[in-house]
């Protein structure tokens, strides 16, 4: 597949999933919202923008300046996980403009289909079924794969190098999508060309310079398709 703006022809795509196949972030974030209320918690309602696409010490730090103990931050994480497991399966859960018309442009096109996310395996197979499309992908990569593999989550370039490692292509004929500072971060870290489809987050200049093309959103990529 060759892509505008691009010189090498593309074979095989990874994807980051929340924020960029899904609008999980959104979720997550109003579920956020709902369990500091029902905990009592006073968190500004904007402070979970920051959690969006951000690296494990930066979520680390949140909760440490707003959780007095270890099991009122596990509480807060479940009460959220929940309400998006319970709202996904309820319908909330949708795909990001143009997703389902772009994925099966690519697989017309023979294209290799992948999925890196640090979510967790049970999430990925639980949004991948509800909105039944599945059958696209040729495998996907969870955080069990982050842990059972001893390697470093995003923006360390570690999951992007072991999906690029089983899509078995040359790197300069892969692409990623992203659609966080942090996945661009480590799609470049990788040493591999990366769309970016910015979700709640704008990009930054760092994304602009690290990130081979920059879309508003899927229908803005399939038209560069040649």
């Amino acid at each position: 597949m060759k892509v505008e703006d691009i010189a090498d022809p593309i074979e095989g795509i990874i994807f980051d999933m929340d924020g960029l196949l899904v609008n999980s972030e959104k979720l997550y974030w109003d579920a956020n919202i709902v369990a500091a209320k029902e905990a009592n918690l006073d968190i500004p309602d904007d402070s979970y923008l920051k959690l969006v696409g951000s690296s494990v010490k930066e979520m680390e730090d949140f909760y440490h300046k707003h959780f007095k103990t270890e099991a009122d931050r596990d509480k807060f994480i479940k009460r959220t996980d929940d309400l998006v497991w319970k709202w996904t399966d309820e319908g909330k859960l949708k795909l990001q403009p143009g997703v389902r018309e772009a994925l099966a442009v690519f697989k017309e096109k023979n294209i290799k289909l992948s999925i890196a996310s640090s979510n967790y395996e049970n999430v990925i197979v639980h949004n991948l079924d509800v909105l039944k499309i599945k059958d696209y992908f040729d495998f996907y990569l969870s955080y069990k794969d982050v842990e059972s593999g001893n390697i470093k989550a995003k923006p360390a370039p570690d999951i992007y190098l072991l999906a690029a490692k089983k899509m078995q292509l040359p790197k300069e004929n892969l692409l990623v999508f992203e659609d966080s500072s942090t996945g661009v971060a480590a799609a470049s870290a990788a040493g591999l060309k990366c769309v970016m489809v910015p979700d709640l987050k704008q990009p930054t200049n760092l994304d602009k310079d690290k990130a081979t093309l920059i879309c508003k959103d899927f229908y803005a990529f399939l038209e560069k398709i040649k």
